[in-house]
């Protein structure tokens, strides 16, 4: 792996601000100094790209003016920070026009689709020029075709060894339902690659994995069930060019770094590209792309990932305060009032704790109901059986825990109730974020009670954020924000640097 240099400043991609002058002539003069200065920069950033990278950026985009890369980026709040000091600013791809020239219907698929999304947008210059990229964005912004679309153009580009069990490119993700959505999103386009892809993960018959390894150039997969098959010799990652860590940062809440480790300790490091796309950026992410990247693009949507969670202002939000004792009773009556139409919404019911969520899909069932339920006590087989319900709308109300959180992109759902606050305001943020997708707009109920008043200050923030109502009730339980506890360590725990030096203590005689 090229090593990286301590030594050079990143270089940040931001829109630049406008110059004044007094003199008309003069600025008139300058103005046309530097469009001729900036054509001559375009065109010797463009040979020195095709040079370095093979990727071409088309004219149509090197033609447009710099305002309008500098209107893109602003609006939505993008940060690009290069660590390579000699890298060429690549521009976003702002229309699907704009894409590299491709020899086979690879874009046909995306003619459903208005315009890149920012993440896409911002990332598709890099990954196709064969950059290391880390994308901090939310979820539900559209990173799967972010990283996908340039590993299907990579793998129809190049002369792929098609040796049975070596697969050419590797995209991890921590749950298995995300991962099934990873691979439905990509099967629609890998015709066109001529790749075939399959989607790896525990809770079923290993045969028929192993069957489709043999053929597979694309493999989607959770940690574990790839470590098991890599580990049995029916899989040999000695041939990834391409890597993915999808949800970075919810795959080491979940305890997956050594194994992630171990499935790429096998991979080549100078030929392969590595991709990272992670919701926020804690430390333990930052080291984990340390140690598997060579001078990466790190590319911000949104703001800081390290501030406050954000929600989606297109959501409206609604917390109301009440006694424990009345949360299934007002829940059936928000679902009454939503579910009794000719042609009901589909309602997702958050719930904290996996005995609590079928107690309350008995409930729903009860009332008459159409509900399917989502949570870590069922099996693979009635998961997807009942995710697939609530997508089609034979079922319209989804009971689920946090599985169903983060990653999850259920289409149309149109109210999201949380029965139970989540254990952080991140959850919080997440759970909501499963309405108001694709530029829609959302609406999200929250049954909060006493026992939450410590997560009172944070849902506050947020709800401040995203200029939504606070009411007089949650204010009464404070405004604090308390320190994120450790999972060992509590509320002792405080998160320093390693590379902090140790004080030297001298006492006296």
């Amino acid at each position: 792996m090229a090593k990286r240099s301590h030594h050079a400043e990143p270089t940040e991609l931001r829109p630049t601000k406008k110059s004044k002058s007094d003199d008309k002539h003069s600025a008139s003069k300058d103005k046309k100094k530097r469009r001729n200065k900036k054509s001559s920069s375009d065109k010797e950033n463009a040979s020195s790209l095709i040079e370095q990278t093979g990727y071409s950026q088309v004219s149509g985009l090197t033609d447009l003016a710099q305002s309008q890369i500098d209107q893109f980026l602003e609006e939505n709040t993008i940060k690009i920070t290069d660590s390579s000091a000699d890298a060429v600013q690549l521009r976003p791809i702002i229309s699907f026009d704009y894409l590299p020239p491709c020899n086979e219907d690879l874009y046909a698929p995306l003619k459903s689709f208005p315009a890149p999304t920012p993440i896409q947008a911002a990332t598709w210059p890099l990954l196709f020029a064969g950059r290391d990229v880390i994308g901090i964005a939310e979820t539900g912004s559209g990173k799967t075709l972010g990283f996908g679309l340039p590993c299907l153009k990579k793998l129809l580009d190049s002369k792929r060894n098609k040796k049975p069990c070596h697969p050419a490119a590797v995209i991890i993700s921590p749950t298995r339902e995300l991962a099934m959505q990873i691979y439905d999103q990509l099967a629609k386009f890998a015709d066109a690659a001529k790749a075939g892809v399959v989607c790896i993960y525990g809770g079923v018959r290993k045969d028929e994995q192993r069957e489709a390894l043999k053929t597979a150039a694309i493999v989607v997969a959770t940690p574990g069930r790839l470590k098991d098959l890599q580990n049995d010799e029916s899989v040999n990652l000695g041939k990834v060019k391409y890597l993915v860590l999808d949800e970075a940062d919810r795959m080491l809440d979940k305890g997956f770094e050594q194994d992630i480790k171990d499935i790429i300790q096998p991979m080549p490091v100078s030929s392969r590209q590595t991709v990272m796309f992670t919701a926020t950026w804690p430390p333990s992410v930052r080291e984990l792309a340390a140690t598997f990247m060579s001078s990466p693009v790190t590319v911000t949507i949104g703001g800081d990932p390290s501030a406050d969670p954000r929600a989606n202002t297109r959501i409206k939000q609604e917390v109301e305060v009440v006694d424990p004792r009345d949360k299934e009773g007002r829940l059936i009556q928000l679902l009454n009032r939503s579910q009794r139409a000719q042609n009901p919404d589909k309602v997702l019911v958050f719930c904290l704790y996996k005995k609590e969520a079928m107690r309350v899909e008995r409930l729903i069932k009860t009332k008459g109901f159409r509900v399917a339920g989502i949570h870590g006590d069922l099996n693979q087989a009635d998961r997807f059986r009942n995710l697939e319900a609530f997508k089609t709308g034979s079922a319209t109300v989804l009971v689920a825990t946090d599985v169903a959180a983060r990653g999850l992109d259920i289409p149309a759902v149109k109210l999201v109730i949380n029965v139970t606050f989540p254990l952080t305001v991140e959850d919080y943020v997440h759970r909501i974020g499963r309405t108001g997708r694709a530029g829609a707009e959302g609406h999200a109920i929250t049954l909060f009670t006493e026992q939450d008043k410590g997560l009172s200050g944070g849902l506050i923030n947020v709800l401040k954020a995203a200029k939504q109502d606070v009411p007089e009730s949650l204010l009464k339980f404070g405004t604090t924000v308390k320190k994120k506890q450790h999972d060992a360590y509590g509320a002792f725990f405080k998160d320093i640097g390693t590379d902090k030096k140790a004080t030297k203590i001298t006492f006296d005689d």
